[in-house]
């Protein structure tokens, strides 16, 4: 995708990024819960995340006594994942997740909050999925969360959400979906008391269907799919999925 710089998104809400999104609307706590189980389960009980932020997820798994790793893209947000107790205690490499190696071998890869829709291409995405293959121990798992996008979404028309609202601050997300590219383009409007900010973003769509497809390529299969982080059925009226995919053979 010409043009596109994948550390653009970060750097530009790094500074705001834990009060846009509150630990407490992103279910953090049931993801931590669930990703600590499935480590747990296996022999070393060990976690590398994809895109670790500003460390909404490490920095609990890594309290829990898990062995956290991560490969984060924005320098912005890195700054502000190591002010925090614990961070620096992180081992985390800067790069891009689509084909970064951190050395070693983990029990559970994670890339939460839609980071698997790249915009650069099916390739970029079916990358991701060899990545996290790649750093796999043999009974290991990839987890991965995006939405899902509902019948009026798919349209084509723009919707609007006020994704943030607050005294001084309010956000909101205009996005449409494009049903040539399967691309979804956002414009995120801050409006402030000092005045209006525009962030840009991109997304290609893949479904669940498309994403097992990936994921079999890579050497995964489909183990198990929720609605959510608590094990909520998966139906045809869902508007995310948790997708649970193990590894079926060696790098």
């Amino acid at each position: 995708m010409s043009g596109y710089d994948p550390a653009g998104y970060g750097d530009a809400v790094a500074r705001e990024y834990d009060v846009l999104y509150p630990e407490r609307e992103l279910d953090t706590d049931a993801t931590v819960a669930l990703i600590a189980e499935l480590a747990r389960r296996r022999p070393t009980t060990s976690v590398l995340e994809f895109g670790i932020g500003t460390g909404r997820l490490a920095l609990p798994l890594q309290r829990l006594g898990l062995d956290v790793a991560g490969i984060e893209i924005s320098e912005a947000m890195l700054e502000r994942l190591r002010r925090k107790p614990g961070g620096g205690e992180l081992q985390v490499v800067l790069g891009d997740y689509v084909d970064t190696y951190v050395p070693g071998t983990f029990s559970v890869v994670v890339l939460a909050f839609n980071g698997i829709f790249d915009p650069r291409g099916r390739d970029a995405q079916l990358a991701t999925f060899r990545n996290a293959a790649s750093h796999l121990e043999p009974a290991g798992c990839f987890v991965v969360e995006a939405y899902v996008l509902s019948e009026a979404e798919r349209s084509g028309q723009w919707t609007i959400l006020p994704r943030h609202v607050a005294r001084k601050h309010v956000e909101l997300q205009l996005a449409r979906y494009d049903q040539t590219t399967g691309n979804v383009a956002r414009t995120l409007v801050h409006l402030r008391t000092t005045g209006v900010d525009f962030v840009t973003s991109q997304e290609l769509y893949s479904t669940p269907d498309a994403l097992d497809v990936m994921a079999e390529v890579a050497g995964f299969r489909l183990s198990d799919r929720w609605a959510g982080w608590t094990g909520e059925a998966f139906t045809s009226t869902s508007r995310k999925h948790v997708s649970i995919y193990e590894r079926t053979h060696p790098r």
